[in-house]
Order: C-alpha cells, then sequence, then structure tokens
C-alpha cells in the first residue's frame, strides 16, 4: 500500500500519521511505498528545489521509515516529481535534442539526479528494501542514456534494488528494462480490460527475465471508475460497491498470474477521514470501505500462498 502521498511537510510525524500507518498494517499490508513529491515550477522548467517545501523534510521521511520497519513493513521510497502548475508529470519535457538558449533534457536530469541520488542516500541509510527511482515519466521515458546514467549514480549510492514506476500501457515501451532490478507499473486499467492487458504486459516482462509488480493499482469508491480508474476527478456519486467491485476483478485476474509479485494499491493518506465518514468518501484509500476486509482477507491468503 502507498502510504502518505502526497508528502506535505509537516504531515508525516504526527500522532495522526502514527494511527494511519498502524491502521494500515493491521490490514495485512506487507510493504509500503513512502511515496512523496518535490515540485518543478511547470513542465519546462528545469529547477527541482527538494530542500524545500512543500514536501516532506528529511527528518520526516526517516521518521516514517523508521515508523514503518517498527510495524513489520518492508519500505519501498518512492520520490516522486510534480509539477506545481498542477501539469501531470507524464507532460514533463524538452526537445529530443539540446538546444542551446533552451530548457534542455540535460539541465532537468542533473536536477533530477540531484533529487534521486539524495533520496538514495536515505534509503541506504535506513535499509529501505526498494528504491523506485521515477514514476509515470512518459515523456521522459525516451531518453535512455540519461536514465541509464542516473541509474549508474544511484548504484553508487544505494545497494538494494531499484525498480522504476512507469505508466498503464507503457510497460512494453520502456527500452532500458535491463538496467533496474524489478520492472514495476501503475495499473489502472478498466474493469474489463484486465486480462488483454495482463497477456500483454507478460510478454513484456517475459521478455527481459525481470520480476513484476504493480507499483500502483486501485479505484476510487465512485460511481463509474471502475471503467476509468485512472481519474480521480470523474464524476459520480461515493459508491464502496463500486471499488468492491473493482478490487473483486483486479485481484481475481492478478492472483490467477504467478509472474505478478504484487500489488501496492493507492493509496493511504498520512491523516485517515474519520471512520463514520467512510460512505462519503470518494477517494482511493478503502479504510472502512467494503474494499477494506476484502484486501485485507486477499493480503492474509497471498501471503500464506507465498509463505
Amino acid at each position: 500500500m502507498t502510504w502518505g502521498w502526497v508528502g506535505t511537510r509537516g504531515t508525516w510525524d504526527t500522532p495522526e500519521a502514527a494511527a494511519s500507518m498502524r491502521a494500515m498494517s493491521e490490514r495485512c499490508v506487507t510493504w509500503t511505498a513512502l511515496a512523496y513529491a518535490a515540485e518543478q515550477e511547470t513542465p519546462f522548467s528545469t529547477a527541482i528545489p527538494f530542500e524545500r517545501g512543500p514536501a516532506v523534510t528529511d527528518a520526516e521521511i526517516v521518521h516514517a521509515v523508521r515508523a514503518a520497519h517498527g510495524l513489520g513493513l518492508k519500505v519501498c521510497l518512492k520520490p516522486v516529481v510534480n509539477v506545481a502548475d498542477g501539469t501531470w508529470r507524464a507532460h514533463i519535457g524538452f526537445f529530443d535534442q539540446d538546444v542551446p538558449g533552451e530548457p534542455t533534457w540535460s539541465d532537468w536530469f542533473e536536477e533530477y539526479r540531484r533529487f534521486i541520488v539524495h533520496a538514495a542516500g536515505i534509503a541506504e541509510a535506513e535499509g529501505c528494501e526498494m528504491l523506485c527511482i521515477g514514476c509515470e515519466m512518459v515523456r521522459a521515458d525516451g531518453q535512455e542514456a540519461h536514465w541509464r546514467r542516473l541509474i549508474a549514480e544511484v548504484r553508487e549510492v544505494y545497494r538494494g534494488p531499484i525498480t522504476y514506476n512507469c505508466d498503464k500501457y507503457q510497460e512494453d515501451r520502456v527500452t532500458w528494462w535491463d538496467a533496474v532490478d524489478v520492472i514495476s507499473s501503475s495499473g489502472y486499467y478498466p474493469i474489463d480490460q484486465w486480462e488483454a492487458q495482463l497477456d500483454r504486459i507478460e510478454r513484456a516482462v517475459a521478455s527481459t527475465g525481470k520480476p513484476f509488480f504493480f507499483m500502483e493499482a486501485g479505484c476510487p469508491s465512485r460511481e463509474g471508475s471502475p471503467a476509468r480508474p485512472n481519474d480521480w476527478s470523474l464524476a459520480g456519486a461515493p459508491s464502496g460497491d463500486e471499488q468492491l467491485r473493482y478490487y473483486r476483478a483486479m485481484f481475481e485476474a492478478v492472483r490467477a498470474r504467478e509472474w505478478v509479485r504484487g500489488l501496492m494499491l493507492w493509496d493511504w493518506p498520512a491523516t485517515l477521514y474519520p471512520l463514520d465518514e467512510a460512505a462519503e468518501n470518494d477517494d482511493y484509500c478503502p479504510y472502512g470501505k467494503p474494499a477494506d476486509a476484502y484486501m485485507a482477507e486477499q493480503y492474509a491468503a497471498w501471503a500464506k500462498e507465498s509463505a
């Protein structure tokens, strides 16, 4: 389960955050992605000033890692870059070749390298079991040479397994999977497409010989969301039953594929909504909704089978 997104400064080291993480661990969750976002100003900016807000501080990250480990959870540290103007990070992009006087991929990757290598140092010092070096960077995915250089530098700092979280439908498009240890993607597939998409992903993964899991997957508890689970702004009334319907289809499809190593569900906030308001909450978190108990049952069964 992803925890703490978007990692707003001041939210990870509080009594509410401790209660949230403890509640998450009680759902038979075994791994958590601690996900936080630094911000660049626009999709064409080359500065990523991660040292300042709104992202959590290093001290908050360390606190959350230690809290997760204290609950027996394995941790994937997941630093992400967002765009302050609201543009989805997949659209961050520059000319294919560097042009003098224009913002360039080289300039951007130099800043991104600083951000990710800094996170790698925290992951190594705190014994994180995995590090995710990027999330849904669709336009950046084609910059193979830059990613390979970044990964090489990360490996000088962090000794654990490295993954990259590609976006949905991109699993067979990334050309540098050999450079990471684990392949992962965002599995926000429409409820009636799981089988077809898993067939496609299986072919792509099999050709690499790498393990695979879904770094993100899930569905808002909202009418209409099972058909468009990646659309967090879709209009619709709250519906825990719709979320449960999606979870059932997703788990059934994924658990039938032995090559899928797991689901890192999206998501569990650092501050939970009150339990008595769960029925009116239409976001991705399953806490207190029909999908909550189902998820815990599935995770418990999955763990037992894997033991």
